[in-house]
């Protein structure tokens, strides 16, 4: 008998209370372990264009590769599968910007993940996070791409003040702004009953860590836990749209 690791998605979206529209964008394949996530940016539907091609693009290009069984799965393979398809995404909403008056200057954050096995292939691109909550605990896996986060680093502002100072949303890189982007792919072992949550700034700004990871700990199905963060981060303000993606990993006993 082998022990393989299986996934269930889940992801819940809202334009939250005082935006006019909503310019967050989701797509997840069971069957590729493929998740991604973009919270768009730019003028009117502007940015709910850009995020739509990100995820779009971005989930094409991952699952045309990944559902042909031929191909190797191997894990330098699939780093470089995750930054072509960033890579060719940001070119495309680039190319939109620059040809259509309607779109100058959209561009999206994105947050993509491939769960192969057990391991999680995470990239991402603003400040559009990913969480694992195990044993309790939960954990950021991801640094934002922000002026914030630059100065939480250099030391000049601690990451306490930063969850409540002013241009959290700066952001320091966007998909379909610059001919190039700056693309790191990490790694990560997954295990049994780890839950990974993908989402907008629309939770992050809103909802503190530590409430994050109780509705997250909740003894219930993650349709509910996902819709309890969306409901929150309303009751706290809802000052933007709210996307959050679940993604439970637990065992499947094989023969």
């Amino acid at each position: 008998m082998t022990s393989q690791l299986n996934y269930a998605y889940c992801a819940r979206t809202d334009q939250g209370l005082i935006r006019q529209n909503n310019e967050d964008n989701f797509v997840f394949d069971e069957s590729c372990g493929v998740a991604v996530l973009a919270d768009g940016m730019g003028g009117y539907n502007a940015g709910e264009v850009a995020s739509s091609m990100a995820t779009t693009s971005i989930a094409a290009t991952l699952t045309h590769w990944l559902s042909n069984s031929e191909r190797s799965h191997h894990p330098d393979d699939l780093c470089r599968l995750l930054v072509v398809s960033v890579e060719r995404a940001n070119q495309e909403i680039r190319q939109a910007a620059t040809t259509n008056p309607a779109y100058k200057g959209m561009g999206t954050t994105v947050v993509a993940g491939v769960f192969k096995g057990d391991r999680l292939f995470l990239t991402h691109v603003g400040d559009s996070r990913c969480y694992r909550l195990r044993g309790g605990a939960l954990a950021q896996m991801t640094k934002d791409h922000s002026m914030l986060q630059e100065q939480v680093d250099a030391g000049l502002i601690t990451r306490a003040l930063a969850a409540r100072a002013p241009g959290r949303n700066l952001l320091t890189r966007a998909l379909g702004v610059e001919a190039r982007v700056p693309l790191e792919v990490r790694i990560y072992p997954v295990e049994a009953d780890d839950l990974y949550l993908m989402c907008s700034d629309g939770l992050s700004d809103m909802v503190d860590d530590d409430s994050i990871a109780n509705l997250m700990g909740q003894a219930t199905d993650i349709a509910t836990r996902a819709s309890a963060l969306i409901y929150l981060a309303n009751a706290k303000g809802g000052r933007d749209n709210v996307t959050v993606m679940l993604i439970q990993a637990h065992n499947a006993t094989a023969s």
